[in-house]
């Protein structure tokens, strides 16, 4: 018996396609018979050998193998095989489902819905808030898909203004130092600042404290908001929801060749405590208020316009459509993915990349044999490529029995494929019993996650803009995100101390024009340069790949990190790797799969690659800046009180320099 062929068929119709292979494909010079799950050929002149073509189904895709039987060599074999690829290639091509458009009025969201998402639907009303939340994962793609689908026509939000256009100040009117649009990521800087004596307004669109999103993180990186004086140590505890013993990633490698199959890496310290996300909101939201700081909750966004004094903030109260407005020295975006700012920022080039990420936070009902909650998956895919995406799990447990479950993919964005969370949501609950043996009647549902997380190909420190006059990204806005786990919660809490000095110096010194918030980012050349192995975990759209591709490549890299000393992973993972491994596990790589470059030259192209050398050389030039600075830059600058009164500019731009160095070539705290 030997393997012809192994595709996928992107549907979840199983049925259609093996109705297809039995009865309407037609090869010539064959005897068919048909079996259960597909058919055989026989050949007339070659009794002793034939072909068993099959199909299965897993995570709502469809699978086929073509294998020969017998001996001797079919002739023709090769025109056979290209003949079926292009002809079910023509029958079931690519397909990219949009949601429908509803009218909430006339109908509940699970009754517009339950056609199109039956499962989606089935489970999110087993959720305590399920119908809001299923409501804001149909609001969020529909947001999403209309800002990808327009790229260059960003709706405009942000509008520069002379001194004399603004309107007078009342007196009545507070003005803040900072207002902060976005309170999940936004409060934790929003208290950070108001502690150190700033005036500060966090504006939040839902009722505040609410999350759609768990937080996974390590003891050493969370050290940085006990560093600031945040928390205390007893407070860091209270917030912790859960800590595993260990953590796994493990790929599909059923269909890899021997060489490129690879062993479960172990990560212990890595994303292995559970943050109690809401708890975490309030705290910081208490610590806010008590420095003087306010919150105007269920209340949006909708313009900005920026003066040479002050930016005056367009607000609507959701609970009684009053207008409402704010003035301050600077605005903080915080708003994610979906932030209008940085699409008016960054038109076409807001986001080169997105991971559609669906979950929930499960109460109990997996037996202990399923999973023990002392363990983690990090990062986790039971199968191949499935219908466009290669999907990808993580599992963390999150306190008194308590599971919190991920599932995402890396995506392209495109105009024609922005990526669906209700899709997504589709497959979590149609393959979650695949992916962990379980009943799913018998779980109980506590809290849904989801979210559009970003990601940008920065090829230096200026390649995207995060600022304009008096207005500062942070966060998912800003596409501050880690290519491996994909949040911007992570890289927040490690850039805190960074962000924090610097907007403090900024302040001291009035210095908010576009130019100096310019250097205010977390810009780091170790990150950028890995963005290529994000790209190569995505399909590009309307193309169909061998099935294994990905976790081939998966197993390729996350296998050498298994051979590595265990800190190699980490530091890896926690965005500290510096120049010399990095360079190293890619000419490793390279040598172990010389195939890799080629694959990843098919799925990101010409230009991608040309550009990942510019990142490249930007991490290969802040090595040798950290070798002839890094030794006496930061302390020489921490003496020189009288610069930063002479020249706050130029100190700006030199602590920036500084952080950057610490940073960006690779740094162990």
């Amino acid at each position: 018996m030997k393997e012809i062929l192994y595709i996928e068929v992107p549907t979840p119709d199983i049925d259609a396609v093996r109705g297809w292979l039995q009865h309407k494909w037609q090869p010539q010079n064959f005897t068919r018979i048909t079996t259960a799950d597909g058919i055989r050929l026989q050949f007339t002149s070659q009794s002793d050998s034939e072909l068993s073509i099959f199909v299965w189904q897993v995570q709502r895709t469809t699978y086929l193998k073509m294998f020969q039987w017998g001996e001797t060599k079919i002739k023709g074999i090769s025109q056979i095989q290209d003949s079926l690829v292009k002809e079910i290639r023509a029958a079931f091509p690519p397909t990219y489902p949009e949601p429908p458009e509803i009218n909430l009025s006339q109908q509940s969201i699970f009754e517009a819905l339950a056609e199109y998402y039956p499962q989606t639907v089935k489970y999110f009303q087993k959720f305590p808030n399920g119908e809001y939340d299923l409501n804001r994962v149909y609001w969020w793609e529909k947001r999403w898909r209309k800002g990808v689908s327009n790229p260059q026509q960003p709706k405009e939000v942000i509008f520069k203004t002379s001194s004399a256009d603004s309107q007078p100040e009342q007196k009545s009117q507070k003005k803040y130092d900072l207002i902060y649009i976005g309170g999940a990521l936004g409060v934790i800087h929003a208290a950070v600042m108001a502690q150190k004596g700033y005036r500060v307004l966090l504006i939040e669109r839902l009722p505040f404290g609410r999350m759609n999103r768990e937080w996974n993180i390590s003891r050493d990186e969370f050290q940085s908001l006990i560093n600031l004086g945040l928390f205390t140590p007893e407070d860091f505890e209270n917030v912790i929801a859960a800590e595993y013993k260990d953590g796994f990633s493990k790929f599909f490698d059923a269909y890899n060749p021997p060489h490129l199959k690879a062993p479960v890496l172990y990560t212990p310290k890595v994303l292995n405590i559970a943050i109690d996300s809401e708890k975490l909101l309030q705290f910081c939201g208490e610590k806010l208020l008590q420095a003087g700081g306010e919150i105007w909750d269920e209340t949006e966004f909708i313009r900005a316009d920026i003066s040479d004094q002050e930016v005056t903030v367009g607000l609507v109260n959701l609970k009684n459509k009053e207008t409402q407005q704010a003035r301050g020295r600077l605005l903080l975006d915080a708003m994610g993915t979906a932030s209008p700012i940085a699409w008016q920022l960054n038109g076409e080039r807001s986001f080169d990349s997105v991971c559609p990420t669906v979950g929930a936070v499960i109460e109990k009902g997996f037996t202990p044999e399923v999973w023990d909650e002392q363990y983690g998956d990090v990062l986790n895919s039971h199968g191949d490529i499935s219908r466009g995406r290669q999907l990808i799990w993580e599992l963390f447990p999150a306190g008194n029995g308590e599971l919190t479950f991920y599932l995402f993919h890396y995506h392209q964005v495109h105009p024609e494929n922005p990526g669906s969370l209700l899709e997504m949501y589709e497959d979590f609950f149609s393959i979650l019993p695949e992916y962990r043996r379980c009943n799913m009647d018998e779980l109980v549902w506590k809290k849904a996650t989801f979210g559009y997380i970003p990601g940008h190909y920065s090829t230096s420190s200026s390649d995207r803009n995060v600022a304009f006059d008096r207005l500062l990204a942070i966060g998912d806005a800003a596409s501050l995100q880690s290519p491996l786990i994909f949040t911007g919660f992570g890289s927040l809490v490690r850039n805190l101390d960074r962000l924090t000095s610097l907007l403090d110096a900024a302040l001291k010194h009035d210095l908010l024009t576009a130019a100096d918030l310019s250097q205010i980012r977390a810009y780091q050349s170790n990150i950028s340069v890995t963005w290529l192995f994000s790209k190569g975990m995505m399909v590009p759209t309307n193309t169909i790949l061998p099935p294994q591709r990905i976790n081939s490549m998966l197993n390729t890299f996350f296998g050498l990190l298994a051979a590595q000393p265990p800190e190699v992973a980490d530091t890896f993972i926690k965005d500290r790797t510096d120049w010399l491994t990095f360079t190293k596990l890619a000419l490793i790589a390279a040598r172990k799969n010389p195939a890799l470059l080629w694959w990843i030259w098919q799925m990101a192209g010409t230009k991608d690659l040309l550009r990942w050398l510019g990142s490249y050389w930007a991490f290969s030039l802040d090595a040798v800046r950290k070798f002839l600075f890094g030794g006496w830059l930061p302390g020489w600058l921490n003496s020189q009180s009288w610069l930063e009164k002479q020249y706050p500019g130029t100190w700006l731009k030199l602590l920036s320099f500084s952080y950057q160095l610490k940073y960006s070539a690779g740094s162990k705290k």
